[in-house]
């Protein structure tokens, strides 16, 4: 049976040990009442959660290792039991043959639509590896139940009115918060050592300052040694300008906008009216921006070149004028979302004392609100900038792929993001100076973007200590 099967039977087990481990509670709290002895150290819920940890969690944790780990053991099984003919060929020969032979195996295909030249050495293997599945199948549900149900008699042994079944709830809940900590930092350091990494490898071959300084961008390079092809350029301002002119347009539309629409929300808008508006702003942030460069390219770039022509000025079918504007109407809610927060933290004593002052609303928020949420909103401008920093599809779909240096908003222009999309796409060698420069680009978006971050959250910090 499928290991989906397994993780339904033991989810049923933790549920029935749950409601087990709470009816157990509430019978010992009667029987305590009944001879006025004295109460439950714990609540019956700690009861269940007490049962859950001992009978579902150790079950839970082997299945998800075995799930992670049965691949490379399977394969790693397969590959010793080869003829020596086979395990002697290349690597790359290897990794095909074990690519079909797990196809056969689950079925994806059929032994006659395997290459002939490994289609004898597929064979030889596709039934050693559905027994060993099969046999790894049985083993994990023999050790997964036996472990489940260890567990739920144990615990219920453990279950008494004096168990102390909150202390070990709550430990093994700060363990779990704390394994999940860890692997958001682990996550996060191995993303950066693995920029610094690949981009060391670019800079080996690519100097510094014509990367960071030149002016040309044009990243095509040979393949192969004997082929020829250009030594390529990698000269990015043309992808940093083209960046921070689109995101300047994406901030010129976002940060008006949604500001007014966090003062109106926040200051003017009657309940019944703030109900329906702001859910319906925040929809804009949950739209794919996939469907936002659809919407650039197919409505917004043919109506600004078709605007542009109108009144005599030359405008390119993809501009970052058009990109912008969408991107700036997707950033709308994070600035919008973020300012009324900040400004409904502003204390009400201070619009209390305005107004006794004979201020009315208008320059209470002119002169009281915004001052006191300024360093809250600059927060969220520069957190909207860095989304816009990081946004790729209304860019490939609307601006295009030139990396120009261009000042113009009716030019099409590039950025980095959209470049590191199209370079790591095709058949490029994989330590290729083509390739590696897209790690090169990743890092300085990281760099930039981690900046941004670090000064919004100082500013925040500055407001917190200003007006806690």
């Amino acid at each position: 049976m499928p290991l989906s099967t397994l993780a339904i039977v033991l989810f049923a087990l933790t549920v029935f040990g749950f409601l087990f481990g709470q009816r157990r509670a509430v019978a010992f709290r009667a029987e305590s009442r009944a001879r006025n002895g004295p109460p439950l150290h714990s609540q019956p819920g700690y009861h269940g959660w007490f049962v859950v940890i001992w009978c579902g969690l150790p079950a839970l944790v082997l299945l998800l290792v075995w799930v992670a780990l049965e691949g490379t053991i399977i394969r790693s099984l397969v590959i010793d039991s080869l003829p020596p003919e086979v395990k002697s060929r290349d690597e790359s020969e290897i990794q095909l043959i074990m690519a079909q032979l797990g196809n056969v195996a689950y079925g994806v295909v059929t032994l006659a639509q395997v290459p002939e030249t490994i289609r004898d050495a597929v064979a030889s293997g596709v039934g050693l590896y559905n027994s060993l599945r099969a046999t790894a199948n049985a083993a994990i549900w023999v050790l997964a139940l036996s472990l489940c149900i260890a567990g739920l008699l144990y615990a219920r042994r453990r279950l008494s009115p004096h168990l102390r079944a909150r202390h070990t709830v709550e430990r093994v809940a700060n363990v779990i918060l704390f394994l999940c900590s860890l692997i958001a930092i682990l996550t996060t350091v191995g993303i950066v050592l693995s920029l610094v990494f690949e981009a060391t490898r670019f800079f080996a071959r690519v100097p510094v300052t014509e990367f960071l300084f030149g002016t040309v961008w044009s990243p095509q390079t040979a393949i192969r040694a004997d082929q020829v092809g250009s030594s390529g350029a990698f000269g990015a301002v043309p992808l940093f300008a083209g960046t921070l002119l689109i995101a300047t347009i994406a901030m010129i539309v976002a940060l008006p906008i949604g500001l007014m629409s966090a003062i109106y929300l926040s200051e003017y808008a009657p309940p019944r009216v703030r109900i329906v508006v702001k859910p319906a702003l925040e929809i804009l942030a949950g739209i794919p921006t996939v469907v936002y460069g659809f919407f650039a390219a197919l409505t917004v770039a043919p109506a600004v070149r078709a605007l542009g022509e109108a009144i005599g000025l030359q405008v390119a079918a993809q501009s970052a004028l058009a990109a912008g504007l969408v991107m700036g109407i997707m950033i709308v809610p994070f600035v919008s979302s973020l300012s009324d927060d900040v400004i409904n933290a502003v204390p009400q004593s201070l619009r209390d004392g305005s107004y006794g002052l004979g201020a009315t609303r208008s320059e209470t928020v002119k002169l009281v609100v915004l001052p006191a949420a300024i360093p809250g909103i600059a927060a969220s401008f520069i957190l909207a900038l860095s989304r816009a920093l990081g946004e790729t599809m209304i860019v490939v779909m609307a601006a295009g792929l030139a990396a120009n240096i261009s000042a113009n908003p009716l030019a099409a222009v590039s950025t980095v993001t959209v470049h590191i999309a199209a370079l790591l796409v095709g058949d490029q060698e994989f330590d290729s100076p083509k390739t590696l420069s897209a790690f090169a680009l990743g890092l300085v978006l990281f760099v930039v973007t981690l900046a941004l971050n670090l000064i919004a959250l100082r500013v925040v910090q500055a407001y917190r200590e200003k007006y806690d």
